[in-house]
């Protein structure tokens, strides 16, 4: 079944259909990754997102039951050059054809995808559609103002053992799982909270320290959030990702902006300025923290991407908190930046050693 990807701009490609046949728009965004496409598809980050894969084959190792982000596809399309027909390896469980058939997530494949990320590298990020056919209206409706997504609804979930006593609260933003586990194969507990949740209500849980999560959209249509965020960084050490990263620093007195075409892939080379190294991350943002606006606010920056040179680490330096805009979990990608969630645990177990001190001499 022939369908067309039209963008904002005025670009059409035919191609051919799989997976949902309903029609679909959102803003299209491009990811380098060549491999972790379950992943992707399944992270929240994409939510409402039309998702170009520039890797040319998508789905050759097929989709297994168990490497979901998310419960399902959070993307709202997706776009391959070739769909893979045969996928092999142990653990698949089906094709991601037939897994998007299944999830009635639209693709269209047959398309240059390589063509359309270089049209989004030159005019940046825009709407774009999924039609059967293209009348003379679709473009035009593509200048419309998509709606901003709202905040996620989560509820509050309680992983079920620990190795030691510390427990983490997690505000959810749009939530990978994949952080979640590599909290929990450090032998910590986490607690889910949904984003409305007050400060009060998430002090009074016990928990020792608080996580930020990664999610979607523009971090300026969550600003309600930033007094909770303050209130906590006052009492409990902290660490954030992604959106997590931008709202801690609006929250402290910075700006954001849009990138012209965002970052999106597992080969972002990002600097280490403590210790001078550089390794590669995984990456999934459409927005940035402005450095220009740091020089009032008590953040320092503490990573920077080598190829823009934009901000991909902030601490505060009056509290222990710390964010990375990169996936420091690392599902997909590579493990290099893992050791921060060790930093972050380290950053508790401080806090708890000072606290006990204290009380020792009091008695």
């Amino acid at each position: 079944m022939q369908r067309f990807l039209v963008l904002a701009n005025g670009s059409v490609y035919p191609g051919t259909a799989f997976g949902g046949t309903q029609p679909v728009t959102g803003e299209i965004v491009f990811t380098t990754g060549m491999t972790g496409y379950q992943e992707a598809i399944t992270d929240a980050s994409y939510h409402h997102q039309i998702l170009t894969f520039t890797y040319p084959l998508i789905g050759n190792y097929g989709i297994n039951l168990h490497d979901n982000e998310a419960h399902g596809p959070q993307a709202s399309a997706i776009v391959v050059h070739e769909v893979a027909r045969r996928p092999s390896n142990w653990r698949c469980d089906c094709s991601l054809a037939d897994w998007a058939a299944t999830n009635d997530l639209p693709g269209i494949t047959d398309v240059d995808t390589r063509a359309i990320t270089r049209e989004l590298r030159e005019a940046g990020v825009m709407n774009a559609t999924i039609v059967d056919q293209v009348t003379p209206t679709t473009i035009e409706q593509l200048q419309q103002p998509l709606p901003v997504t709202p905040p996620s609804t989560v509820p509050t979930i309680t992983t079920s053992q620990a190795v030691h006593p510390y427990r983490i609260g997690v505000l959810d933003f749009g939530l990978k799982r994949s952080i979640l586990r590599a909290l929990q194969d450090r032998g910590v507990q986490t607690v889910v909270f949904p984003p409305t949740t007050n400060a009060a209500t998430i002090l009074a849980s016990g928990v020792d320290g608080i996580l930020l999560s990664n999610g979607p959209g523009d971090p300026t249509a969550q600003t309600a959030v930033l007094p909770t965020i303050r209130a906590l960084q006052a009492r409990l050490p902290l660490m954030a990702i992604c959106l997590g990263h931008q709202l801690f620093a609006l929250a402290n007195g910075a700006r954001t902006f849009k990138l012209k075409f965002g970052h999106r892939g597992f080969n972002h080379a990002v600097r280490d300025l403590a210790h001078g190294t550089t390794a590669f991350t995984a990456q999934n943002h459409g927005y940035a923290v402005d450095p220009q606006s740091l020089a009032h606010t008590n953040l320092t920056v503490t990573h920077v991407e080598i190829t823009d040179h934009t901000i991909e680490g902030l601490k505060l330096r009056d509290h222990a908190a710390f964010s990375v805009q990169f996936h420091p979990d690392a599902t997909p990608g590579p493990h290099d930046y893992g050791y921060l969630f060790d930093d972050f645990i380290a950053m508790i177990r401080s806090q708890h050693e000072a606290k006990e001190a204290l009380h020792a001499q009091a008695q």
